[in-house]
C-alpha cells in the first residue's frame, strides 16, 4: 500500500496515500482496533453541517479568508451529500470525548478543500485541519452538539414510522370492530371485546408514544456549540456562537437555538437521556403488542387464533407447513437491543466529571443507533405483518360465546355469589354459560338475546333495561 508521510504534535506518522483521513485518524485506527462499527451516516452529516456552519461564521466576522473558506465549505457540503462516508474509519470505542472521531472530519474537509485549492491531500500549508476547519471549535463542544443534530434528524424519522405504524393498527380497529371475541385478563376467560378495541388500543399506545418522544426532542434544540474546551468560549469572537447557530438552524430546518448556559450543555447528557427513555418506553410497549400479536395467532389448531399474520416465509426446518409469527419476533428482539442501549446511554451519561463527559461517544453511537434500528424495524413490522393481519372471524365468535366472563353480565340480576356459581357451573359440565342461564331460567332467552349478547357487553350500557 502505498503511504504518505504525515506529521503531528507527537511524530511522523505514515498515513494511506488515497486517505482523505490523516494523521491523528491513522494513529486512532491503530489504537482502536476494536469492533469494526462505525457512527451511523447522521452523525457524520450533523458534524459537517457544524464545520459548514463554522465557516461561515468565521468568515462573516472576519476570522476566516474568502478561499479558505470557500473551499472549507465545498468540502463540507461534499460530505454533508455523503460522499466520504467510507472515509469515517474511526471505532466507536476510541479516547474519550470523540477527539478522534471529531479529528476524522476535520483531516476529511482539511484534505478535500486542499485539493479544491490545488495542493495534495496531506499538505496542509494552506489549509490546516485544526488552525482552519476547527476555527472557533473544540470536540468538547462539536460532539455533544453533534449527537443532538443527528438525533433530531433520526427523531423525524422514527416518528414517521411511528404514526406510519400507528395508523395501519388504527386500519384494523376500524376492519375488525364488528368482531366480538372474548376479553382475557390473566390469561383466563373475561368479558367479551371486540377485536377492534384490542387494535385500537394499540394504536392509541403508539401515537402516545409518539407525541412523548416529539416532546422530548425539544431539548435536543438547545446548543452548547461555541462553549469551546470547558464552556467560557476561549478563542471564539463573541458574535460567533450565536450565527453559527442560526446557519445550522437554517440548514437542517431544525429550530435550534443556543443554550442559556453551555457549561451546562456541556457537562450534562439530560436532553440525550430523555429522548432515550422515550425510545426506551416506546420498545416496552411494543415488546407487549407484539407478544400479543403471537398470542392471538397461535395455533392454528392448538392455539387463540384468533387472527391470521400475513405467512412471509417457512417457519421450521423440520416441520413441513409451519409459519411462525417471524415479524413480531424480530420487533421484540430489536426492542430488547434498544433497552440495552438505553442502559448504556444511563451508566455512560453519569460518568461524566467536572467540565465534560468523555463518554459522549458511547452516548452518542446508541442513542442514534437505537432510533435507526427502532425505526427501521417499525417500517418491517407495519409493511409485512399489521397490515396484512386478518382476524377469523368464526373463531373470534365461538370463544365470545365460551367465555365464562359472560356471567359477569348477571351480577345485576341475581348477585356476584350466584353468579359466579353459574360460571362454576358452566365449566364444570362443560355447558356455556348461556345455557346455564335458560335452564336456571336465570333470564327468558328474548332477554337473553336482548341483553346479553356479546355485542352489547362491548358498550357501556345498563344490561338492566331492555336493547
Amino acid at each position: 500500500m502505498k503511504t504518505r508521510t504525515e506529521k503531528d504534535s507527537i511524530g511522523e506518522f505514515q498515513v494511506p496515500a488515497d486517505a482523505y483521513w490523516g494523521v491523528q485518524t491513522a494513529r486512532a485506527v491503530e489504537n482502536f482496533p476494536i469492533s469494526g462499527l462505525c457512527f451511523h451516516p447522521d452523525f457524520f452529516w450533523a458534524m459537517a453541517h457544524i464545520k459548514y456552519a463554522a465557516a461561515q461564521a468565521n468568515r462573516a466576522l472576519g476570522k476566516l479568508d474568502k478561499k479558505r473558506t470557500e473551499a472549507i465549505l465545498k468540502a463540507a457540503e461534499e460530505v454533508i451529500e455523503g460522499k466520504f462516508n467510507d472515509q469515517f474509519v474511526v471505532d466507536v470505542y476510541q479516547a474519550g470525548a470523540g477527539t478522534s472521531t471529531h479529528m476524522n472530519m476535520n483531516e476529511v474537509v482539511a484534505n478535500r478543500a486542499n485539493e479544491v485549492l490545488g495542493s495534495p491531500k496531506g499538505s496542509y500549508k494552506e489549509l490546516n485541519p485544526n488552525d482552519h476547519v476547527n476555527l472557533g471549535q473544540s470536540t468538547n463542544d462539536v460532539i455533544p452538539t453533534t449527537i443532538r443534530v443527528g438525533a433530531l434528524r433520526l427523531v423525524k424519522k422514527l416518528l414517521s414510522e411511528l404514526q406510519a405504524l400507528a395508523a395501519a393498527f388504527n386500519k384494523k380497529a376500524c376492519e375488525f370492530y364488528p368482531i366480538v371475541k372474548s376479553g382475557r385478563t390473566h390469561l383466563q376467560d373475561a368479558t367479551p371485546v371486540r377485536l377492534g378495541q384490542e387494535f385500537g388500543a394499540y394504536a392509541e399506545c403508539l401515537k402516545g408514544w409518539g407525541q412523548r418522544i416529539d416532546q422530548a426532542s425539544k431539548d435536543l434544540e438547545w446548543l452548547g456549540i461555541g462553549g469551546s474546551a470547558t464552556g467560557t468560549g476561549l478563542n471564539t469572537h463573541p458574535q460567533y456562537r450565536e450565527k453559527l447557530v442560526a446557519v445550522l438552524a437554517q440548514r437542517t430546518g431544525f429550530s435550534l437555538k443556543l443554550s442559556p448556559n453551555l457549561f451546562e450543555a456541556m457537562q450534562s447528557m439530560a436532553p440525550l437521556i430523555h429522548v432515550s427513555n422515550a425510545v426506551r418506553g416506546t420498545a416496552l410497549d411494543l415488546i407487549r403488542i407484539c407478544n400479543d400479536l403471537r398470542l392471538l395467532s397461535s395455533g392454528p389448531r392448538t392455539g387463540f387464533a384468533e387472527i391470521i399474520l400475513p405467512p412471509v416465509q417457512p417457519g421450521s426446518s423440520i416441520m413441513p407447513g409451519k409459519v411462525n409469527p417471524v415479524l413480531p419476533e424480530m420487533m421484540s428482539m430489536v426492542c430488547f437491543q434498544v433497552l440495552g442501549h438505553d442502559s448504556t446511554i444511563a451508566y455512560a451519561s453519569q460518568a461524566g466529571q467536572l467540565e465534560l463527559n468523555v463518554m459522549m461517544p458511547v452516548i452518542g453511537y446508541n442513542l442514534l443507533q437505537m432510533l435507526e434500528i427502532f425505526r427501521t424495524a417499525c417500517t418491517a413490522l407495519r409493511a409485512r405483518c399489521v397490515e396484512g393481519i386478518q382476524a377469523d372471524k368464526e373463531r373470534c365468535r365461538w370463544y365470545a360465546e365460551q367465555t365464562l366472563g359472560l356471567a359477569t353480565a348477571l351480577n345485576p340480576f341475581i348477585g356476584y355469589l350466584k353468579a359466579a356459581e353459574v360460571a362454576k357451573e358452566s365449566h364444570q359440565s362443560g355447558r356455556t354459560v348461556r345455557e346455564v342461564i335458560l335452564e336456571k331460567k336465570v333470564l327468558t332467552e328474548k332477554e337473553l338475546e336482548e341483553r346479553l349478547s356479546p355485542e352489547n357487553l362491548t358498550e357501556p350500557h345498563d344490561i338492566t333495561q331492555k336493547a
